[in-house]
């Protein structure tokens, strides 16, 4: 580009020769050139907006054309040129330990309409109204008498509704192939099984996947084409999860509780064999998730594994079994019970503010349920011993189990673990987990000392987790827990045939903004069959219970939790074959009859 002088010479020289003011020859230069900038910069303004608005309308043309192109065109299921680009309905069952189906897949239709086929569009909509109900009638007319070319009426009907549509005789409605998931058992083990929808979805088929529990946790294994023929089996035994969900319920019922739960769990391989949380939901018609208040009142919720919950005096056992560990008391050694026991200005007490006199015999303090005892030991554990041992049994982490909801069950630690921390804590206030935590806790103590992590897979044999404690030590606690049931706080737990051992938990339920209930508890009985070499560990849970049959409400385990726990292993052990322990007669008590 040329650029014009501001002040060319000759020009200058000839304005001065002729009186002219040579400034104004500079100043019209200078305009010119503005000018010409100006009309440079907007001819390439103008060409961009062009370009770009050029842009725009094909982008905007193309989309119409494609959105024109699929209004008045068929629906079909979309492929491409790669295979398995098709939907995989396909979906593996879930069967119970012993083959039994828990979940499986049930072929029904798709039921969709192509309005300008109708006939009747009027009498259509009538005819569909009175088979399903819950349709907006006015919206499906104006469906079917607009533009559109295609109308999803619903994703799933039954074998009764579809005969009901198809003779209505109208060709504009129309059934597409459908395969959806069934729970044959209802209720039975729903937390468990969680729950499947529908993903993508066309025409001709639609994509099952799991929304909950083993459903969605195990999603990628049941959704594999090659395992179409190999079924996902549980450690779930479905004649005793069934009984045990019929107790439980009977119990929260007669307990008047909001809730409950119990965990059934082999204390060598770690198979959970019934896990129980009430109330509970119907998998094939699944509740939307609350969008408001409380979860824990929603039927969703998971008490096994997402209610963490201070447990109370089920953490007992714990701390004599780590201080018998160490050495520092033995199974008969004496513990000082002396009151006040005082300790950052607050005064460990006793439950109901009982005395036990001066000292307590370590089984006792387990028997009688001393939590100044319990204080005690801890004492002589310390901070950082407890913290390691409390990690040992897995209660610092949510549990392995494998359902989705495990994962949100992190137990709840104080933020600064001090000397009346570690105190309150030894007796199970403090520090909250879930009931599943509390089972495998007991599993340790009742398979002789091993960390066995809770599975919800059939296992080929034990586990042989890592060793916490030494079998002379879970020997004894297995003993002291014992006595508990033959005459301490769980008295209620004896079951004729089947000797149990177990400890009673009651604790304060705590507030939402901070504080506790004086009228609401969490009652926990942790026990395991038969004492002697147990097999089975049993927790059960009770939300806020109240047994009302005397003159004032007991909310303590050892009037709710543990009488439904009795019965529950009176129903249940026969069905795990575990033949009961018959006594020996003495023969002098026999008489003869004649007839």
């Amino acid at each position: 580009m040329i650029r014009t002088p501001l002040r060319p010479l000759a020009r200058i020289l000839r304005a001065r020769d002729r009186g002219e003011n040579p400034d104004a020859i500079m100043r019209e230069n200078l305009r010119r050139r503005h000018v010409d900038l100006a009309d440079r910069a907007r001819r390439r303004a103008e060409g961009r907006l062009l370009v770009l608005g050029m842009f725009f309308f094909c982008a905007f043309a193309a989309v119409g054309v494609r959105m024109g192109h699929v209004a008045t065109s068929d629906p079909v299921e979309p492929t491409t040129a790669a295979s398995g680009a098709h939907i995989t309905a396909q979906r593996s069952d879930i069967v119970d330990r012993k083959g039994r189906v828990l979940a499986t897949n049930f072929e029904t239709h798709s039921l969709y309409a192509q309005p300008p086929q109708l006939v009747d569009p009027v009498a259509a909509v009538d005819g569909l109204a009175a088979i399903f109900p819950d349709l907006d009638a006015e919206r499906l007319l104006q469906d079917f008498t607009g533009k559109r070319k295609f109308v999803w009426i619903k994703k799933k009907i039954s074998p009764e509704q579809k005969q009901a549509v198809h003779e209505l005789g109208e060709p504009g409605l129309l059934f597409g192939p459908r395969e959806m998931r069934l729970y044959p058992n209802g209720h039975l083990a729903a937390h468990v099984l969680g729950g499947a929808g529908f993903g993508k979805e066309g025409v001709n088929a639609a994509e099952v996947i799991g929304v909950a529990g083993v459903e969605k946790r195990f999603d990628d294994y049941l959704r594999d084409p090659v395992n179409a023929n190999r079924p996902l089996q549980l450690s779930i035994d479905l004649t005793v999860q069934a009984a045990a969900e019929r107790v439980l319920y009977g119990g929260m019922k007669l307990m008047n509780a909001k809730g409950a739960t119990s965990i059934l769990m082999d204390v060598q391989t770690g198979e959970v064999i019934s896990v129980v949380s009430l109330p509970d939901f119907d998998p094939n018609d699944r509740p939307r998730p609350p969008v408001s208040g409380d979860p824990s009142d929603s039927p969703l919720f998971n008490r096994a594994v997402q209610g963490v919950y201070e447990l109370g005096s089920t953490f007992k056992i714990f701390t004599a079994a780590q201080a018998m560990e160490l050495g520092l008391v033995g199974e008969h050694s004496m513990v000082n019970t002396r009151r006040p026991l005082r300790q950052s200005g607050f005064e460990i007490g006793e439950f109901r503010n009982k005395s036990y006199g001066p000292e307590l015999s370590v089984s006792k303090v387990i028997e009688k349920s001393s939590n100044v005892g319990t204080a005690r030991m801890a004492q002589m554990i310390g901070i950082q011993r407890q913290q390691q041992f409390l990690r040992a049994l897995g209660l610092m982490e949510p549990t392995p189990f494998e359902i989705v909801e495990a994962s949100g069950g992190q137990p709840l630690i104080p933020r600064n673990w001090g000397q009346l921390e570690m105190m309150t804590i030894s007796y199970g206030h403090g520090m909250s987990a879930t009931p599943m935590h509390l089972a495998a806790g007991y599993a340790v103590i009742a398979n002789g000392g091993r960390y066995v992590r809770p599975t919800l897979l059939k296992q080929a044999g034990p586990q042989n987790g890592p060793r916490v404690l030494s079998p002379e030590t879970a020997a004894a606690a297995r003993r002291m827990l014992r006595r508990v049931v033959t005459g301490g706080t769980a008295s209620f737990g004896e079951v004729p045939g089947y000797d149990v051992a177990g400890k009673t938990g009651t604790a304060d339920k705590p507030k939402p903004r901070g504080g506790y209930y004086k009228d609401k508890v969490i009652a926990t009985f942790a026990s395991m069959f038969p004492a002697e070499n147990p097999k089975y560990v049993l927790v059960v849970t009770l939300d806020e219970p109240s047994e009302n049959s005397g003159s004032r409400p007991r909310r303590t385990a050892g009037w709710t939790a543990v009488p439904v726990a009795a019965e529950m292993i009176g129903r249940v052990a026969p069905l795990l074959g575990m033949r009961p322990r018959i006594e020996p007669v003495d023969p002098e008590s026999i008489t003869l009859s004649s007839n």
